[in-house]
């Protein structure tokens, strides 16, 4: 079997490129969109390869052998001589440029700081309709669930989202029906900066229910795939694309999931990333909720009940609020109160059963947090 570099990358690529990017159509940046086309998501051989010897270097290295005595680069070269193309890496520059798609690249300020954690299985580079600048965002949270989400967890999904929309925290997640549709609904509603990852190529609409909603999130935000214009989504790319939502958030909730959702796959990626990982608790009887469940009671991740939460776990606290705490006197004594008429302090102890010192000193502090009012007469609840 031989591979060789002209074959992949020839003249007409080289040229589409160089019109497409510019001066940025470097030969690593050519190599790089050749990865993306040779290889699926994640490939692991690929990427240490590409880190030892650059992916320029590390194209020349596979056309020059078959691997040698090198099983597994032997092995991965069988998987990867099949597409060794440059129609295929033509076309997908060809439509990257006639849809206006960018490409990131590693080293460019776009680049997610986060894939650095993903060592080998980092993506060779990125596909992007919309701003690339939105995948550099400061703070970024990913929020994930079921497809077949019930109204509580729409709901709590589009609350959390516009909430941390609205502080300015990007808010990332896979354009799915369900949980991931309503956060970036709420996120694009309030103003605020939303990604969605895909699983396919960027060019391709899944599902086609969301049409409209990738037509908005590329308008204002970013729609991201590490796959080439033109490939279409699989189970096994879905997978894949899990990591990278896992490791572009500084943290990850999931709000409704199935005890075998495919958002516990992302879990697991946010806990092996060691980002923050939180779920929404549902009712015991939910199924829907049984993975967020699951997450809570074996994988210690937070409780998340509102988006304060999630920025005490990405380390943005906010004063907390004083706990309200009503000592047994004030219970009593408010018991006695009316707030239609006002009653005197031995009217009140007559009918609280306490000390009219302890009346006097009980009514004090209630002035003073607003619940009671002096009228003449006596004392009232404030209404």
């Amino acid at each position: 079997m031989t591979l060789r570099v002209d074959a992949l990358c020839n003249a007409r690529a080289r040229d589409l490129a160089a019109a497409w990017l510019g001066e940025r159509a470097t030969p690593e940046a050519l190599a790089r969109i050749a990865w993306s086309v040779l290889v699926e998501p994640g490939d692991a051989t690929a990427g240490a390869l590409i880190a030892a010897e650059g992916a320029a270097g590390a194209l020349e290295r596979v056309s020059r052998d078959e691997g040698g005595g090198d099983k597994e680069l032997a092995q991965a070269i069988a998987r990867w001589a099949p597409r060794w193309q440059a129609a295929l890496v033509v076309a997908a520059i060809e439509q990257a440029a006639r849809r206006g798609l960018a490409l990131v690249l590693p080293g460019d300020v776009a680049w997610p700081r986060g894939f650095d954690d993903l060592g080998p299985h980092a993506p060779v580079c990125l596909w992007v309709r919309g701003d690339p600048n939105m995948l550099a965002a400061a703070a970024a949270v990913s929020i994930v669930g079921a497809r077949s989400a019930t109204p509580y967890g729409e709901h709590v999904a589009g609350i959390l989202a516009g909430d941390l929309a609205h502080d300015g925290i990007a808010v990332v997640s896979g354009a799915a029906y369900g949980i991931d549709g309503a956060a970036h609904r709420a996120a694009l509603q309030l103003g605020g900066r939303t990604i969605a990852f895909v699983a396919g190529g960027v060019d391709r609409v899944y599902p086609a229910g969301h049409a409209q909603l990738f037509q908005q999130i590329a308008s204002t935000g970013a729609v991201v795939a590490e796959c080439p214009p033109g490939t279409t989504p699989t189970r096994w790319r879905f997978l894949a694309r899990n990591r990278l939502i896992a490791a572009i958030g500084d943290a990850t909730v999931v709000v409704e999931a199935g005890f075998r959702s495919g958002s516990i796959n992302t879990a697991g990626h946010a806990a092996s990333l060691g980002r923050a990982l939180g779920a929404v608790p549902g009712p015991i009887t939910s199924t829907t909720s049984a993975g967020c469940h699951r997450l809570l009671r074996d994988y210690d991740a937070v409780c998340v009940t509102s988006a304060d939460d999630v920025k005490e776990m990405l380390g943005i606290t906010a004063d907390p609020a004083p706990l309200a705490y009503e000592s047994p006197e004030s219970v009593r004594l408010t018991d006695a109160l009316s707030n239609r008429r006002a009653r005197t302090v031995g009217e009140l102890a007559q009918r609280s059963g306490l000390a009219p010192g302890d009346v006097e000193a009980t009514l004090g502090l209630l002035h003073l947090s607003g619940s009671v009012v002096e009228r003449e007469g006596g004392w009232m609840l404030a209404r």
